[in-house]
């Protein structure tokens, strides 16, 4: 595919405003990854909190990246490798706690799967706890507590006039030393310096050797900018900052109108021809299911026609040597699937309904049997494929009708 890297971020792009991620936008972004693509979450949460969604995209499966803290860290998510780092230096924090305490401003950071504040009845530090999944530790004396060098830390407020002024101050004061930036009105990032989105994503785009041109970065926020304006394709969401808008390639439609689904059906699946399904991925990526266990393999794919290879060996036989009949349902129901989701439309979602087979002779162990699939209805409600089964001799051993229902995405 021309895309490599799908680039997200999270709260007001990915998640709507109740911090959800609509069955709509989870289909289409499992149907990319299994079509090749890779998916980036980048957010300033934590990587504690971005694990849940991360395990909901199903990242673990597809070689997919958690880009945390704003950049602090990129953990893969399928070898659970922490690739890239960078820590707060424990010595900066009396300097902040003390400026923050002038003003009764909430300080926090992370640890593992805590938060630990000095104001855990503050609503932002209470919302944040929350949003991430973690548990909230309250101390007083902020900056002693804090042990170990931190991702980042945030000074929280609702004065928004003194926050700024704040921000004016550490700036200058930590200039070189620390990054500080406004990433929402009431929150203010301490981080290490030269971490943020774009320059982390850069060091992973270098490390999987892909280049600009290959990535697409979705964003709302003026801390998405960076990475939407490294990306070939640069997109903001229909609810993003105007600052954001002015900086990118297309605005899709808002977080509570699916906008990350509509911009991955127009400009990935839409683009997408049955020549440029990536099998070989798709084969390597499907080794822990079913047809992995099977020794299923696809090995050809069209718009009308789908083929695909499984060996007769003890995880498919019977006991007495000879292919089992189920194995060859799942073994049609795999060419089946595989057509009808290069046959749907963005808008729309397939699910296996129906499933009928005549076994015709055998085929025995050691054999390897192949299976061709072709389109015999291809209707607005449903596909119906009749797919046959060669030994490799190219008997005939099975000749099976699979019904695929259509459906559209809510």
């Amino acid at each position: 595919m021309k895309y490599k890297l799908l680039v997200l971020d999270v709260d007001g792009t990915l998640l709507n405003n109740r911090k959800e991620m609509t069955p709509s936008t989870l289909a289409t972004l499992l149907k990319v990854q299994q079509m090749g693509l890779q998916i980036v979450l980048a957010s300033g949460r934590s990587t504690h909190g971005l694990r849940p969604i991360a395990r909901m995209l199903e990242l673990d499966k597809y070689n997919g990246f958690i880009l945390s803290y704003n950049g602090g860290q990129i953990i893969n998510m399928q070898t659970n490798e922490l690739l890239f780092e960078r820590r707060i230096n424990p010595e900066e924090l009396p300097y902040i706690e003390k400026q923050a305490n002038k003003h009764n401003f909430a300080m926090l950071t992370y640890h593992k799967d805590t938060i630990i504040t000095n104001q855990a009845g503050n609503i932002h530090v209470c919302e944040e706890a929350a949003r991430n999944q973690m548990q909230l530790i309250e101390v007083k004396d902020f900056a002693s507590r804090i042990t170990f060098p931190p991702c980042k830390c945030m000074i929280v407020s609702d004065e928004e006039e003194a926050l700024a002024g704040l921000e004016s101050h550490l700036k200058k004061r930590l200039s070189g030393a620390l990054d500080v930036f406004r990433s929402e009105p009431y929150f203010l990032e301490v981080v290490p310096p030269q971490i943020n989105k774009a320059d982390t994503l850069g060091v992973l785009m270098e490390k999987l050797a892909v280049l600009p041109e290959a990535v697409i970065a979705i964003g709302d926020g003026v801390c998405d900018i960076g990475m939407i304006q490294m990306a070939g394709l640069g997109i903001a969401m229909g609810n993003a900052d105007e600052r954001v808008k002015r900086c990118t390639d297309y605005t899709t439609a808002p977080n509570e109108e699916d906008g990350v689904a509509k911009a991955v059906e127009e400009h990935i699946i839409a683009q997408i021809r049955p020549a440029d399904v990536p099998l070989e991925q798709m084969n390597i990526r499907a080794r822990h299911a079913l047809m992995g266990n099977l020794g299923i393999q696809y090995t050809y794919a069209s718009e009308d026609r789908v083929e695909a290879t499984m060996p007769v060996d003890e995880r498919t036989r019977q006991p007495f040597g000879i292919l089992h009949g189920g194995a060859t349902l799942a073994l049609a129901e795999t060419v089946a699937g595989l057509g009808s989701m290069i046959l749907c439309r963005p808008d729309e979602i397939i699910v296996g309904m129906q499933v009928s087979g005549n076994h015709l002779s055998s085929a025995r162990e050691g054999d390897t049997v192949r299976a061709v699939g072709t389109i015999i209805h291809k209707g607005r409600s449903s596909h119906v494929w009749n797919v046959d089964v060669f030994t490799s001799t190219d008997k005939l051993v099975s000749s099976i009708r699979v019904v695929n229902s259509v459906f559209k995405k809510r």
